[in-house]
């Protein structure tokens, strides 16, 4: 029998893949370069292999009409205005992205510094929550804090990431290490799907292109980027050539055509 987290989790991903924007921005950065407006983006970028995006809560209750792809809503944020900017605070519940129809749940949690227990006992809150409601439960696992030297080793990433399995997430996003050998590693010994976040935009779209491909090749269940996507002069070419190389394993450099 289905369960309601398999329904609405079908409705984030396609083929068990995902092809996410993240747009949770606003809070901790304000209006930055393409998300002046999230909801046209959102509409430009849907029908061309978009899978989901993660919101706020305040953009998902002032979209002016239904969106065709799924959408998580984010309920951890901090501002870079803060003194504690890696400090994330809870600002909803389950019960609420039930209320608004968000077929999921996001959460930022932040490991390796002072602010890191705090976090780790909202996320086992949450997905308490998330199991008893049926709503799926992505977990943006970072190393990022006093104690990380290197965010990308892949034996710290591998550790965080399998910290948010074991905390309940349906899905982990985190950070890759660099290489497929390592990232593959890490992709077996983590018990749910792993999607990977962009970080700063790419110098180049062949860049973001080939690492898109090479974590896939590692076993990825796809990606979550933000200004790779949002800030693009046309970000709804560059989900359709995501897209191809998630959807149709097409090669990075074959889907560098669907960009121009």
């Amino acid at each position: 029998m289905v369960s309601a987290t398999q329904i609405r989790l079908n409705r984030i991903l396609r083929e068990g893949k995902m092809l996410c924007i993240p747009m949770d921005h606003g809070i901790s950065n304000g209006p930055i370069e393409g998300l002046e407006d999230p909801a046209s983006t959102i509409y430009k970028c849907e029908g061309h292999g978009l899978t989901s995006v993660i919101i706020n809560k305040g953009i998902l209750k002032t979209l002016p009409k239904p969106t065709s792809v799924g959408i998580l809503v984010h309920f951890s944020t901090s501002t870079s205005l803060s003194l504690t900017p890696n400090r994330k605070m809870l600002t909803g519940t389950v019960k609420e992205a039930v209320a608004l129809g968000a077929d999921g749940v996001s959460l930022h949690i932040n490991i390796g510094g002072k602010e890191e227990p705090e976090m780790l006992e909202q996320l086992g809150k949450i997905a308490e929550q998330c199991h008893r409601w049926g709503m799926p439960l992505l977990a943006m696992m970072y190393p990022r804090g006093e104690n990380i030297k290197d965010p990308h080793d892949p034996q710290i990433v591998g550790h965080v990431a399998r910290m948010g399995a074991e905390c309940g997430a349906d899905i982990v996003k985190t950070l890759y290490t660099g290489d497929i050998d390592s990232f593959a590693k890490i992709v077996k010994s983590t018990p749910v799907p792993i999607v990977i976040a962009g970080g700063p935009k790419a110098k180049t779209d062949l860049d973001i292109l080939q690492m898109t491909e090479d974590v896939m090749a590692a076993g990825a269940k796809g990606i979550t980027y933000g200004r790779n996507i949002f800030a693009h002069k046309t970000p709804e070419k560059m989900v359709e050539a995501l897209a191809e190389i998630i959807f149709s394993e097409v090669t990075a450099k074959e889907a560098l055509k669907k960009i121009g």
